[in-house]
């Protein structure tokens, strides 16, 4: 039995951690075709075509390992994906991060830095696809099975999907994500990692058993796009992200689809700023969206101009969504005006933190200035040529909190995740509990560690 109590500060529990074996050493540094084994540590792989773990297999990656994408974004051909329809597990460290990116990954974030956008969307790779494979004569019920990411740089995805590629996941020439995962069975981890400069959604669950710890979110979605989609039987937690410059929402909970198990997802102790303006279709949101039938727990998040609010869809499972402690931040009357959606039906609660005027409750980073961007003059929707690199990278900033913000001491924590993941992965989630601070940051040195 697992007991969860409330608490003070913020615990980290950890879930069914297993020792982790190092098997077959792959030493060629250009992979293709069937893969598994082990990529070693401290090491540098190449792949220019699609490459595959066949059900049953695992390729793990050890610390300090940088797995580079070789392809231009221009055909499906020439932007190779990772098809995972066995296991896949990046064990980096905050040491030794891993990579999994493309060539001129460095140039691209110094041009990001200094806000020149133009490479960020190319899409050079097809990302990471994780579903059980077809079935066969000898494998009529092929399982699939997990995707654990630990310290882990995932970047640049987003080239055109092909022929090789399920329909029923991507149409022709959509371009992919840098992670989709759809395996109801199954568990996808993503914990301390970095994701940046997806050119659609950064991230879709169609189906999974998800915790989502302590990463950083930047610059996703190039004119539309959320950094986190969930479709129908996605169940879990997520908390302690620092998410800034989605083109959509930050964070998307559906329940379409029809997988017979409900989307049931927590989010909480969440950062998000300056999401939702480069969507250009009205009322899609721009931080937290529950849509279709979706349920779940909303608590202690940080919503920082964001073009939109809290939204739940009239279609939400608006009577199993529990929602409390946010504080909202806005520094135009267009950004205060739709804390609460204007399409949506969320409202105000008791313990809620907002204002219906401008430029009150900042949150107070320690080094982040919330005024910088006029979005008096620019309130979206908005083209990524007209946003900063401060609106939409972490850069040299600190988001942790000084002392004396609204957030401090303002977070709800007589309530635990819901703690889906199962032990049939070869490493465990490490949650984070609810903290006592709004945000992914706690004054006491806990959350996100980046």
């Amino acid at each position: 039995m697992l007991l969860l109590n409330a608490c003070h500060k913020a615990e980290t529990l950890n879930i069914s951690k297993a020792v982790i074996q190092v098997s077959k050493p792959i030493t060629n540094e250009n992979l293709e075709g069937a893969v598994k084994g082990t990529l070693l540590a401290g090491k540098t792989y190449y792949f220019k075509s699609d490459i595959t773990i066949n059900d049953g297999d695992t390729l793990q990656m050890q610390a300090g390992v940088k797995l580079i994408a070789i392809g231009d974004g221009k055909t499906a051909e020439t932007s190779p994906e990772i098809i995972n329809h066995g296991t896949f597990i990046s064990l980096g460290t905050k040491d030794a991060p891993n990579y999994i990116t493309v060539q001129n990954y460095a140039d691209i974030h110094t041009q990001a830095a200094g806000g020149d956008f133009t490479n960020v969307f190319k899409g050079y790779w097809g990302g990471i696809v994780c579903s059980p494979s077809a079935a066969t004569p000898t494998n009529a019920s092929p399982n699939g099975g997990d995707l654990i990411l630990k310290w882990t740089h995932l970047e640049m995805a987003g080239g055109p999907s092909g022929s090789n590629n399920d329909p029923a996941i991507y149409a022709a020439g959509d371009p992919r994500y840098i992670i989709y995962f759809g395996n109801i069975k199954h568990n996808f981890i993503i914990e301390d990692s970095w994701v940046f400069g997806s050119k659609d959604d950064a991230i879709r669950v169609v189906g999974g058993k998800i915790s989502v710890m302590r990463n950083t979110f930047e610059l996703c979605g190039q004119g539309g796009g959320e950094f986190f989609n969930m479709k129908s039987g996605t169940v879990g937690d997520i908390a302690y992200n620092l998410l800034i410059g989605a083109a959509t929402n930050a964070l998307k909970a559906s329940d379409s689809g029809s997988s017979g198990t409900q989307t049931n997802v927590s989010m909480y102790n969440n950062t998000m700023v300056n999401c939702g303006f480069r969507q250009t279709k009205s009322g899609r949101g721009g931080s937290i969206n529950f849509e279709k039938a979706a349920r779940g727990m909303i608590y202690n998040n940080l919503i920082v101009n964001c073009r939109f609010g809290t939204r739940f869809v009239s279609d939400a499972d608006i009577a199993n969504i529990k929602y409390n402690n946010q504080l909202y931040y806005g520094s135009s009357a267009g950004i205060v005006g739709q804390f609460l959606s204007s399409d949506g039906v969320a409202a105000f609660q008791s313990a809620d933190i907002h204002s219906a005027t401008p430029k009150e409750n900042a949150p107070l980073f320690i080094s982040y200035d919330v005024n910088q961007y006029d979005y008096v003059a620019n309130p979206g929707p908005l083209t990524v040529a007209k946003q900063t690199a401060a609106t939409v990278l972490v850069g040299a900033n600190n988001f942790r909190l000084q002392t004396g913000s609204p957030a401090v001491g303002k977070g709800k924590t007589d309530f635990a995740p819901f703690g889906f993941v199962t032990a049939t992965g070869d490493l465990g989630a490490n949650i984070t509990l609810p903290g006592k601070d709004l945000g992914a940051y706690q004054v006491d040195g806990t959350g996100n560690q980046h």
